[in-house]
């Protein structure tokens, strides 16, 4: 059972990390095809919110971007909450960002293929809140087993 749960971690991460080395081979001074994406994504975002002050750089957003998906990929494969929680907090902050299909009407092409990916990576939070309550369910079982009830003489 620990083998093929290992390597059902390695085929579920592999999604984050080898899109992560795309994101680096692409990387350049100007944060390769990723920033393009990322700028147009949230100076739309940013018009909808209204005004406000906020400023980013979108080579670092995108930085961060690389590191989330490469670093918790890694550890979420070794078994490691803290890469799971790394993994949730990067599909929370961009799937509604990149997969905007609220902002097109039902009879536009782009709105079932944009409904589609983020369904996906909704799904893909869920997975991994699966992997973070069967984690704590046996964190739980082997600490019960681990105090024995003291015998009664």
């Amino acid at each position: 059972m620990g083998f093929f749960s290992f390597l059902g971690r390695v085929f579920f991460a592999s999604i984050f990390i080898l899109s992560a080395w795309q994101m680096f081979n692409e990387f350049g001074d100007d944060g390769g095809p990723a920033a393009k994406e990322w700028g147009v994504k949230l100076s739309h975002a940013k018009k909808l919110i209204g005004k406000t002050n906020l400023q980013y750089d979108v080579r670092t957003l995108v930085a961060a971007i690389i590191f989330l998906k490469s670093f918790g990929g890694v550890l979420f494969v070794l078994g490691s909450s803290f890469g799971a929680y790394l993994l949730i907090y990067y599909l929370t902050l961009s799937t509604p960002l990149l997969y905007d299909f609220y902002n097109y009407q039902v009879s536009d092409s782009r709105f079932h293929a944009l409904l589609h990916e983020f369904l996906q990576n909704v799904a893909l939070v869920g997975a991994l809140l699966y992997f973070l309550g069967m984690k704590s369910s046996i964190l739980r079982r082997q600490l019960r087993k681990k105090n024995p009830k003291p015998k009664v003489a």
